[in-house]
């Protein structure tokens, strides 16, 4: 397998950083750097940026609101805008889209509740680095754990996200159907992840970081990460 370094940002309030580290370590055998919210440079090789779920900054305001205005999200930024890989895993997620990494937003759960279960997801292209190793319409057993999770666009920049075949995951129920009953949080389109237009930047609200171990009897989750290994 390849080796890459993976810078991993961890914020006042990350809790899902040591679950990352773990799979990528000690499951992949991949190289991680750890960076601090207020750390102003990047390694000097880094080949992916990961940032973790959590609860950056207790959620005030709005999920990764703040953690948008830590110093290294312009490093983060910057890494993106240079064609870098940079992956948000549900916290991570929202901070992407409130740093505008990713278009949209991600609101309280429908139901008003935290939502912590195994779902599905609909794999929608392999025509990302993220998903390369998959196929499209695989079905994906991954957990959730969250409570503002329903991801929302409007109506053009839905358009655009289908039309550039950039969503990449849809909840779904496990023989792969797309409907208002799997869909754990009221997320428009059934969307659980998307990407960039450059194809860059992946934000998912599932952990596959969580379903990555053959001890915890799921290891749905690798195959994202195995992709985009594989690819470097």
């Amino acid at each position: 397998m390849n080796q890459m370094t993976f810078g991993l940002v961890v914020f006042p309030g990350s809790n899902c950083d040591h679950d990352m580290q773990y799979m990528l370590e000690h499951l992949l055998n991949q190289k991680v750097e750890v960076l601090w919210h207020k750390d102003t440079r990047l390694p000097k090789k880094c080949d992916a940026i990961v940032l973790p779920g959590g609860f950056s900054y207790g959620d005030y305001l709005r999920s990764g609101a703040l953690a948008r205005f830590s110093p290294i999200m312009n490093e983060v930024m910057n890494f993106a805008d240079k064609g870098g890989y940079v992956i948000g895993i549900c916290n991570g997620f929202q901070i992407l889209c409130e740093s505008g990494l990713l278009p949209g937003a991600l609101l309280h759960n429908d139901t008003r509740k935290f939502i912590c279960k195994n779902v599905h997801l609909k794999v929608q292209t392999a025509k990302a680095a993220f998903t390369a190793h998959c196929t499209k319409g695989q079905v994906l057993k991954v957990p959730i754990a969250h409570g503002e999770g329903r991801y929302y666009a409007d109506a053009e920049t839905l358009k655009q996200l289908n039309r550039d075949d950039r969503v990449l995951f849809r909840y779904c129920g496990p023989e792969g159907e797309e409907t208002a009953a799997f869909n754990p949080n009221g997320s428009v389109e059934n969307i659980a992840g998307i990407c960039n237009a450059k194809r860059n930047v992946f934000g998912m609200m599932p952990h596959p970081e969580r379903c990555a171990d053959a001890d915890l009897g799921n290891t749905d989750g690798r195959i994202l990460f195995e992709s985009l290994i594989a690819g470097k």
